[in-house]
């Protein structure tokens, strides 16, 4: 035989000459694990080095993926779930094992309910000790605890079936509805070797991962038909409208049909808010009236109160839904014309109908949006014009609105109560997937990390416009910033408190619950890793400092000082935060 004398056949054995194994060229799960990502185009990854991933960060580096090391893993989830959103390409994050891997979770679940493509890979216990439960080093079952927060989980035990692990980790995350998927590799893969050859024809490209689901032609009928009888038609445009990135054929269909439209926060800038059927500053007006809605990539959800009750009023409503998910249909309320499909082919179909029979919406209808709008905005220009001292959030903002007014391809990142609800009406925005907020759950700590991962994935500026309270859930993060020396310029508005900074202990023993340290001075935290820090009290002084550091590129955070007593109990949503009847007797 060809090589015998490297190898002879004894009793059925096949003995390999030393001598050849050396010749060959061997590769380990580390590396096939980044030849995987690799292949499929990804660039970048947010996480928290430690055991057992350590190295496989450094590997990362010298093999040119750009690796973001944070300070704490729920922002770096947080970070790859937006850049998900940002790119359609799921974001990855990379955490050590059990507590790291709890830690990302929150995100995980977060992605996985608003949408984003995202990948949580943690390293994890070996699978005989945690089965057995011989107590390993941070020894927990991650799959089975991951599984419920996301669309899919998968565990890879072989360095061969690494190339397939995340490969379907890729589909899982960005085809259908988008959603966060976990990948758990345990220490041991990542040690295994197997020859190069055989590991290069195991890794897999994923090929179409997320194809064009194409609306059923008369389901398409069906909703035109709808809006051609409309007397009050709107379109409400989600954050699924956005993470489309089918902005032509969404601008065209929206002015060509004439239809007013609502966008959500996160939806904001795929036309300008100052579009002339833009009724988002005649919000209540909209969902009051209308008659016949046509919703395109948002839910009926909590934030658009499930349908039904005082906020839609009194007309009869019928409902056209654009959703990839068909369950979503009928969740909360009948949906009259289903159009199931992905949103860039299901308004080209609607687009395709638009025809010489079509009609514009009657003008009284759209006169009285019109109406309301210019009306509403009347009555908010002097809150946002007062050059007040202390600031209140309304002329804090008003600052803020002409900085994006000016510079409308950066992007605002936004968290808080009022600092969050207040500034979705009062900041327009002019151009797509700019606006990044905290999405459906309304979950705080989302800052940093969508900051982070927003200045990497798109290399233009960001201004973060944080409540002190939510700043505090990623602050840390600031190091991070100027670590990487990212064009991140921060606001905090700061009044000393969650909602307010004037709740007391009724016991005089301790400070209220939802009050922090008067007076903090949270720009000297940046100053502190090298950044810039600004402390500014007015309008006039915040919209200088923030026009500034935008334009110096230069990591910054700007604390603006607000009265204690200007918010109010949990923003706009008060009603969901029960309070008591009951007197206790004393």
């Amino acid at each position: 035989m060809a090589t015998a004398e490297k190898s002879k056949i004894e009793d059925n054995v096949v003995h390999i000459d030393p001598a050849a194994e050396a010749e060959r060229e061997l590769t380990d799960g580390f590396h096939l694990v980044i030849d995987a990502l690799k292949l499929n185009g990804i660039e970048t990854i947010y996480g928290v080095p430690g055991i057992p991933i350590t190295d496989l960060g450094r590997m990362c580096q010298a093999e040119g993926i750009r690796v973001i090391s944070f300070r704490h893993e729920q922002n770096a989830g947080n970070a790859a779930a937006i850049a998900g959103f940002l790119t359609k390409k799921p974001g990855i994050c990379l955490t050590v094992s059990a507590p790291g891997f709890l830690n990302g979770l929150t995100a995980l679940a977060n992605a996985t309910t608003n949408c984003f493509p995202m990948i949580l890979i943690s390293g994890s216990s070996e699978r005989e000790i945690v089965d057995l439960q011989q107590g390993d080093y941070e020894e927990m079952d991650q799959l089975a605890i991951a599984k419920p927060l996301c669309k899919a989980a998968f565990r890879v035990l072989h360095a061969a079936d690494i190339g397939i692990g995340v490969a379907r980790a890729i589909r899982a995350a960005v085809s259908g509805r988008p959603g966060g998927v976990y990948l758990d590799l345990p220490a041991k893969l990542f040690g295994q070797v197997m020859d190069a050859e055989a590991g290069a024809k195991s890794l897999v490209k994923v090929i179409d991962p997320a194809p064009a689901q194409i609306p059923a032609p008369a389901a398409v009928d069906r909703a035109i038909e709808l809006l051609k009888g409309a007397e009050r038609p709107l379109v409400i445009l989600g954050k699924g409208a956005a993470y489309a990135q089918a902005d032509d054929e969404i601008r065209a269909f929206i002015e060509k049909s004439g239809i007013p439209f609502l966008p959500m926060s996160m939806a904001k800038g795929l036309l300008p808010d100052t579009h002339p059927q833009s009724a988002g500053a005649a919000r209540s007006t909209a969902l009051k009236d209308a008659d016949v809605v046509l919703l395109v990539g948002a839910r009926l959800n909590w934030l658009l109160s499930h349908g039904k009750g005082k906020t839609w009023g009194d007309a009869p409503k019928k409902f056209i839904q654009v959703d990839i998910e068909p369950k979503e249909m009928d969740s909360n309320v009948e949906i009259a014309a289903p159009l199931v499909g992905d949103i860039g082919s299901v308004i080209a179909a609607l687009n395709a109908r638009l025809d010489g029979s079509w009609k514009t919406p009657p003008a009284q209808w759209t006169e009285s949006i019109r109406t309301k709008k210019e009306a509403n905005i009347a009555k908010m220009a002097p809150k946002l014009l007062k050059n007040s001292v202390p600031m209140d959030f309304h002329s804090a903002l008003g600052a803020l609105k002409n900085v994006i007014k000016e510079r409308p391809d950066a992007l605002l990142v936004n968290e808080g109560a009022n600092t969050l609800d207040l500034a979705r009406g009062i900041i327009d925005m002019y151009e797509p997937r700019k606006r990044l907020d905290v999405g459906t759950w309304g979950v705080m700590g989302i800052g940093m990390g969508f900051a982070i991962a927003a200045a990497v994935e798109t290399g233009k500026k960001v201004l973060a416009v944080e409540g002190d309270s939510a700043f505090g859930f990623s602050g840390m993060e600031v190091e991070t910033i100027c670590r990487y020396n990212l064009p991140v310029t921060i606001v905090i508005f700061n009044n000393n408190g969650i909602y307010r900074g004037t709740d007391t202990d009724p016991t005089g023993r301790d400070p209220g619950t939802t009050v922090f340290v008067p007076g903090s001075r949270y720009d000297k935290m940046m100053e502190a890793f090298g950044g810039v820090g600004v402390n500014v009290t007015s309008p006039d002084e915040l919209y200088r400092a923030v026009s500034a550091a935008m334009d110096s590129g230069k990591p910054t955070l700007i604390n603006a000082e607000i009265d204690p007593a200007a918010g109010s109990e949990s923003g706009n949503i008060g009603s969901l935060n029960p309070q008591s009847v009951v007197k206790k007797k004393k």
